[in-house]
């Protein structure tokens, strides 16, 4: 059942069109689990109440809880009781989050390229960022031991100092969260959790399955590698990632036709394995403070030119937005709960229910011709939450969620530049240096040849 199939013009309670938007989210997904006989919940109904306890903004888990559990009993008109108790609830949540939430986005997935066919792909292509970060935990000892780094930091340390306050903002549990994000909607993908210090390139080549052939993955200076960037090649995906002075390319090493922005990634560990050379196309572009340099795998600058190359990334951006909204608007800063299984649980269903809103936002949005930039993440949670904390009130002349969706835009009021505060957490890391860049030696020549011969011959036999 499609979104447009759903129709609300008999709305007589707010809560109605909640059931509206959940019965569209939930719609056509065959769920492969069975509970118990004796058991009060269904798949569709324990994800339905999974999803409310995500979106309200309850003061508590268990009022959120609560309040999820007595709209759906409200608006599904049960005639059995769910499990009262907010244990009962955690406890089949932490047992199928995983079977629940696994169909929910394949569905989601499958349905953006049909509601948002104007979105889905940009210049022949179709762009993901990805990026990770973290989000903060309450100091439990049981958060400490399962997300506090594992290895010490090998950075230097930063010439300015800081103060107490702000070092013990920075030793607090806090669990990696890395997002792989579609940049045409501005809606998540996929994402995978893991402590602190997780490995954001080993959490995006776990993604990578997840990503349709023609995607291009957007990513910034932390995510360059040589085995990284060959994996995504090699699974016939491109890339186009920004690179800094922790990187050494060479040119001039004869392994295809070349143009004046022909680099090579061969690192020395690489050329020892007779790994062969990763052919790049190396991009300069002046962002009006200092040069930035960009490696795609697209080679042809018929098939992508260099300011095409520029506009996606700059686009890449959004996935910065992302996490603005779901920490800050979303009130996802720091999570509430004290035990790392229902931490995950948590953070699971909120990134859940921030694409679920988002989703069904962005189909109302698209019949106003609203650009998915345009779409305000606060007014679309004050508008679901108002319909939750008021659905058994009766619905105003003209007010329909759907109608407030479309309205929901962001304003023209002219931000100020906040660059210069001193926030708690501010990064006081510099930007990406120049790569280093080498002609490549005779003996790397020779032996370049010698491992494309082996390798294409490889691929030929």
């Amino acid at each position: 059942m499609s979104h447009q199939d759903v129709k609300d013009g008999n709305v007589r309670l707010k809560g109605e069109c909640l059931k509206v938007a959940l019965q569209s989210l939930l719609s056509g997904i065959s769920w492969s689990i069975r509970f118990r006989q004796d058991c009060s919940w269904t798949p569709k109904l324990l994800a339905a109440t999974a999803m409310l306890w995500a979106w309200s903004d309850d003061k508590t888990l268990v009022e959120r809880f609560h309040t999820a559990r007595s709209i759906v009993i409200f608006l599904f008109s049960l005639q059995h009781q769910v499990a009262k108790s907010y244990q009962a609830f955690i406890k089949m949540s932490l047992r199928w989050t995983d079977e629940l939430i696994s169909p929910i986005q394949v569905s989601l997935r499958q349905r953006l390229p049909l509601q948002f066919p104007d979105c889905w792909q940009l210049f022949g292509f179709i762009p993901f960022g990805g990026d990770g970060s973290r989000v903060e935990l309450p100091r439990t000892e049981a958060h400490e031991q399962r997300y506090s780094p594992s290895r010490k930091s090998k950075k230097k340390k930063h010439k300015k100092s800081r103060s107490r306050k702000h070092s013990r903002k920075a030793i607090s549990p806090q669990m990696w969260l890395t997002t792989l994000w579609h940049v045409g909607t501005g809606l998540p993908w996929n994402w995978r959790t893991g402590p602190a210090d997780s490995s954001e390139r080993a959490h995006l080549l776990e993604m990578l399955s997840s990503l349709p052939q023609a995607a291009m993955l957007l990513a910034d200076a932390g995510f360059v590698g040589y085995d990284f960037a060959r994996q995504i090649t090699d699974s016939g995906r491109q890339f186009v990632i920004r690179v800094g002075s922790n990187i050494r390319l060479l040119k001039h090493l004869g392994c295809v036709r070349e143009s004046g922005n022909t680099v090579y990634l061969w690192p020395h560990a690489a050329a020892k394995k007779n790994q062969p050379p990763l052919v790049l196309r190396l991009v300069v572009v002046d962002n009006g403070r200092h040069p930035v340099y960009l490696v795609t795998s697209v080679r042809s600058t018929q098939r992508l030119s260099d300011s095409q190359i520029v506009e996606l990334y700059r686009r890449r951006w959004g996935i910065e937005l992302f996490y603005r909204h779901l920490k800050q608007s979303f009130n996802r800063r720091k999570l509430r709960s004290t035990s790392p299984d229902n931490a995950r649980l948590e953070l699971e269903w909120s990134l859940m229910g921030l694409w679920a809103m988002g989703f069904y936002t962005l189909v109302e949005a698209r019949r106003q011709q609203t650009l998915p930039s345009r779409v305000s993440v606060a007014q679309m949670l004050r508008a679901f939450r108002r319909a939750m904390k008021d659905h058994r009130h009766p619905a105003e002349d003209g007010w329909r969620l759907r109608r407030v969706l479309r309205e929901s835009i962001v304003d023209s009021y002219k931000r100020k530049n906040k660059a210069s505060r001193n926030y708690p957490r501010k990064k006081q890391e510099s930007p990406p240096g120049k790569p280093i860049i080498n002609n490549a030696t005779p003996q790397q020549i020779a032996q370049a040849k010698v491992v494309m011969a082996h390798y294409e011959k490889g691929l030929t036999a």
